[in-house]
């Protein structure tokens, strides 16, 4: 699952990346949470949150339907 997840992050690394930011896979629990660290510009932008549930979990689920849900740490 985790190669599937990678695959699907490389897909919105390009969004991120315009505005400075990148996206970090750093565990997948067995229960399906996801567990992400924001990079560069995002790790700090206001709207980070809104970006990782509406457009990093939105992907991400659509493409790995077994993920419960996305986390930043």
């Amino acid at each position: 699952m985790r190669e599937r997840i990678e695959k699907a992050l490389d897909k919105v690394r390009p969004m991120l990346a315009a505005d400075g930011g990148n996206v970090e896979l750093v565990e997948v629990t067995s229960d399906g949470i996801v567990k992400l660290k924001l990079k560069g510009s995002c790790s700090c932008c206001p709207m980070s949150s809104m970006t990782l549930k509406n457009g990093i979990e939105k992907i991400l689920k659509q493409e790995v339907p077994e993920i419960k849900e996305v986390v930043a740490l």
